[in-house]
């Protein structure tokens, strides 16, 4: 259940610094994402090697993964994740990552936020993603149809543990473990950059200075139209599932 109140929008909670714990979609405030459409480039027509496309046809993860089952349904859940997922598929093609980088970026950016507390500033909770994702490697890489293998959970946990850390801010061992994985850590900083459209505050959107990858601003449009449908369907009724799949396939990409 939303703990946002039913007589204000997400859009007015933030002009007012007043955005409470969990946030939930509301229709005023996805009609104000929509009316602030950015002038983008049209995005070329993604092609997803067929492993990427079974991979997110998976991505529906379970609400038990969540720390706060509440976060399944809020900007923070479900949705969010199988866009992310997406979007690091993307941009895993642009990068010319082989099957095994992309499905570790595409389970990476699945579960990256899983667990959250809240849908505010949570700093560490990429940390404690990757501790659960390391203890429970075998049942996440399982729900994806894959083999959990120690360098693939090293890296994705590396991806997901550092996903929320500024590169400026760095510490020397991050900076040890980022050159281990760098190129699933900057697909899976960017994926999540990527979906900020969803967020009620222009200046949260996404913003290239904050990532290291060439193709972010090419795929601003694909990001933009995966937000607004996925997030319309489920204001419809649909399930987030249900939803982001609906956009997916909308695209071409699942």
């Amino acid at each position: 259940m939303s703990t946002t109140p039913l007589t204000a929008s997400l859009i007015d909670l933030a002009a007012r610094g007043q955005l409470p714990l969990h946030q939930h979609m509301d229709h005023a405030t996805i009609a104000w994402i929509s009316d602030n459409r950015p002038s983008l480039p049209p995005t070329p027509q993604p092609a997803l090697r067929p492993q990427s496309k079974e991979l997110l046809a998976q991505g529906g993860l379970p609400t038990r993964w969540w720390a706060d089952p509440r976060l399944h349904t809020s900007l923070h859940g479900v949705r969010h994740a199988m866009r992310a997922a997406a979007l690091a598929a993307v941009l895993a093609e642009a990068n010319g990552l082989d099957d095994g980088d992309t499905a570790t970026a595409i389970l990476a950016a699945a579960i990256h936020d899983c667990q959250r507390r809240h849908d505010k500033d949570d700093h560490g909770h990429g940390a404690r993603a990757a501790l659960w994702l390391a203890a429970n490697a075998d049942t996440v890489w399982g729900h994806f149809g894959l083999t959990a293998t120690p360098r693939r959970i090293v890296q994705a946990a590396t991806a997901v543990r550092l996903h929320d850390v500024p590169y400026e801010a760095f510490t020397a061992d991050d900076r040890i473990d980022h050159a281990r994985a760098e190129r699933i850590t900057d697909v899976v900083k960017a994926a999540d950059a990527l979906d900020r459209y969803r967020l009620p505050k222009l200046k949260w959107w996404p913003d290239a200075r904050y990532v290291r990858e060439p193709a972010f601003d090419q795929l601003r449009g694909l990001a933009f139209d995966l937000v607004l449908v996925s997030e319309r369907a489920h204001l419809a009724g649909a399930s987030g599932t249900e939803a982001v799949r609906y956009a997916l396939a909308e695209k071409g990409l699942v």
